[in-house]
């Protein structure tokens, strides 16, 4: 059992933000998978997979950013999961654009959807998978940056960045330790 979560808020005005960058890598696993999100449980949209065997549950939470730790909580709780079967992904803003960072735990930083996870579960120790969005040319509060569209000249970089991810996943899902997950696409 693997559950694999990508934060973003549920209204199709932010499909196109930096904030929903875990809803577009979570969907592009689903993609590479051959599955489609039909179910809607736990507060949120689902789609399960098989992965070298093994039931894999993909998630877009629908209690938008600052309430995902909600939704987490309720599928961990569903599906007898332990936070060590589950990977999260989202986008940061500590991170330059279109960098990957995975890691095996840590805080939440300063990014709201990660912070409720982790209140809610009651703890640290579950993956992430980070999507870089700082761009050192913008300099608006953080929260106007986070709920604006990708600039086009910056879309490809995007995509590929939450192709990434979704490939970290699936390897992560597939039992591939964190270590090497990290070894082969931090950065």
């Amino acid at each position: 059992m693997y559950i694999i979560v990508g934060l973003g808020n549920p209204e199709e005005k932010y499909f196109k933000t930096f904030h929903n960058l875990g809803y577009n890598a979570v969907g592009d696993v689903a993609a590479k998978l051959g599955v489609k999100f039909k179910k809607r449980e736990c507060s949120s949209y689902t789609a399960e997979a098989n992965v070298s065997g093994e039931k894999v549950i993909l998630a877009r939470p629908l209690t938008y950013m600052n309430n995902s730790g909600e939704a987490v909580k309720q599928l961990l709780a569903k599906y007898k999961a332990d936070p060590s079967q589950l990977t999260v992904i989202y986008d940061d803003y500590d991170i330059p654009k279109g960098k990957l960072r995975i890691r095996p735990e840590g805080s939440g930083g300063t990014h709201n959807g990660m912070r409720s996870v982790i209140a809610e579960i009651n703890t640290e120790k579950f993956t992430r998978i980070r999507i870089g969005i700082r761009d050192s040319e913008v300099n608006i509060p953080i929260i106007n940056y986070v709920l604006s569209e990708v600039k086009k000249d910056d879309y490809s970089l995007f995509v590929s960045a939450c192709e990434r991810a979704a490939d970290a996943a699936i390897s992560l899902a597939k039992g591939t330790p964190a270590e090497l997950v990290m070894t082969e696409f931090n950065g």
